[in-house]
Formats: C-alpha cells, structure tokens, sequence
C-alpha cells in the first residue's frame, strides 16, 4: 500500500452533522482539517463517524485522489462525496487501511505532535511516547459569531454598573457647570 499520497492532519474545528448517522447508529461529525503545513487557512472538510476524533487530534487523512483498500481487499479511489448531507473532500484512515498492527475498523489512527502536518505518514503504528504538545496558530472565528450569551445575573449587574457610570457622568457635569458659573460670578 503507497502511503505517500496520504497526509498528517490536525482537525481545526469539530461539529455535529445533525441528526444524520452512519450505518453503525454512530452520528456523523464535520470536522476541518489542516493538511497544507503552509497555508493553516486552507481546510480540507471530513465527515466521520469515528468516535475518538477531537479538535487538536493529530490523524491521518486520505486526501481526494488516494487510494484505499475497501473491507472487500479492493482499491478505491478517494472522492469528493457527499455524506449526511455535508461535501466530505476525503476520508480519516484507521489502522487497518494503514496496514498497522493493532488499532480498530473505524478509529481514525492518531499519530503523536511530533509528525509534522502534511507529512506523509509512518509505515508502521508509532509507540505513544511523553512529549509536549506544540504551541499551534489558533484560526479564531469572526468577531461576534460565537460570543457567550450573558446570564440574566450577569445581564443585570451591567445594567446596573451602566447606571452607575451615567449617573457619574451626570454628577460629574452638573459640578462642572457649577464650578463655571462661580468661576463667571468672580
């Protein structure tokens, strides 16, 4: 099995698919990945139904145009396809479809930080080893889309502080005036 059309991602961003599942019950997730070491903007979209899967994994992703092995031994080639209603422009490949020992039918297979992002992947699974994970550039979303929605305490305690600051402000004015009119008298 080639392996070198196959590349290190890191899954950016993580979202539920709706009410749509696989045919295993599992629901499906969106995730966006990074596999373009160069340009952390650019994401590759996966739509999976493999339970480990987190933001921040560091997996394996089967671009378009790869090739796989199908559960029958067959070879197919990876496509745009539309899964649970969402374009899925690859596929995250489990331990099985790497030809690793050891590892699950449906676990995308996780690789440790220190493969580098669109790298090709190792030929064998590698051994977990104590490493510290690295600082990686944070795409934050737009202002505004994703704010935290104040509680009803939280809500009333900045009226209140407004309240507090206008009626500052107005007292603040109303001295103001008070010192021009004795500063006019004199």
């Amino acid at each position: 099995m080639d392996l070198s059309l196959y590349k290190v991602g890191v899954i950016r961003d993580l979202e539920g698919c709706g009410n749509s599942k696989a045919k295993n019950g599992k629901a499906y997730k969106v995730c966006s990945v990074q596999i373009d070491p160069d340009c952390p903007e650019d994401l590759v979209t996966v739509v999976t139904s493999a339970s480990n899967v987190r933001q921040g994994s560091r997996i394996v992703v089967a671009p378009i145009g790869s090739t796989i092995l199908t559960d029958e031994g067959e070879s197919m080639t990876v496509q745009k396809a539309t899964v649970g209603g969402v374009i899925s422009e690859g596929l995250f490949c489990d331990s099985i479809m790497l030809g690793w020992s050891g590892g699950g039918k449906g676990v995308a297979a996780q690789l440790p930080y220190r493969f580098e992002i669109g790298s090709s992947p190792p030929s064998s699974k590698p051994r977990k080893e104590e490493e510290e994970k690295p600082e990686e550039p944070v795409i934050k979303p737009a202002e505004g889309l994703y704010e935290k929605k104040l509680t009803k305490e939280e809500k009333k305690k900045l009226a209140e502080e407004r309240r507090k600051a206008k009626r500052a402000a107005k007292e603040a004015s109303k001295l103001e005036a008070e010192n021009e009119k004795v500063d006019t008298v004199l």
